[in-house]
């Protein structure tokens, strides 16, 4: 099953959901389509449970984040916890590129990636909530936040952003602490 699994999340980043076909998949798994059948109906039902990982991963992901302190010691707090967020999307990219792919229209993965980040965000908000400055939204700025961590580090996959990992994280722990407490922090 892992090896199904492993084998449609390659097919989905190279082909993109829509177009990927089960025939794609059994051959990077180098498998049977009865062996395929054996464990999933369909396509759909290979790329729920790659979703299902994913989700349990981010949520787990966020869950980690512990309070934003300010100073040094609190922003290398966060860059760890985005560095371990920016490491997930390298290696959930596939099936989170998928998601985006399904949110053109109202596909079912779509509203699935949609679910998995009004939890991320949810998290996200509560933590902010416990620092944020005057006139800053804790919603709305867990929301900027994770668009943006989501969005750089699909640029970076797609290609359209050249920047190595250390340099990623380093810009989104430092422009998001210095939102969150200032340039003298």
């Amino acid at each position: 099953m892992r090896t199904l699994l492993d084998a449609g999340a390659e097919v989905f980043a190279t082909k993109g959901y829509f177009a990927a076909r089960v025939d794609d998949i059994v051959n990077v798994a180098r498998t049977s389509h009865g062996t395929f059948y054996l464990y999933f109906s369909n396509k759909e039902e290979l790329f729920r449970a790659l979703a299902a990982e994913v989700s349990d991963q981010m949520q787990t992901l966020a869950e980690s984040l512990g309070p934003l302190e300010p100073g040094r010691t609190g922003e290398e707090s966060l860059r760890a916890w985005i560095a371990a967020f920016v490491d997930l999307y390298r290696r959930c990219g596939p099936v989170i590129r998928a998601w985006t792919e399904a949110e053109i229209g109202s596909h079912e993965f779509g509203r699935l990636g949609n679910d998995v980040l009004a939890r991320f965000t949810r998290v996200l908000t509560t933590r902010i909530a416990q620092v944020a400055p005057p006139g800053l939204d804790p919603a709305i700025a867990a929301v900027a936040l994770a668009a943006m961590l989501e969005r750089l580090n699909y640029y970076a996959l797609a290609g359209q952003v050249h920047a190595d990992r250390d340099e990623i994280v380093d810009t989104l722990a430092h422009v998001t602490h210095r939102a969150l407490f200032g340039a003298g922090n």
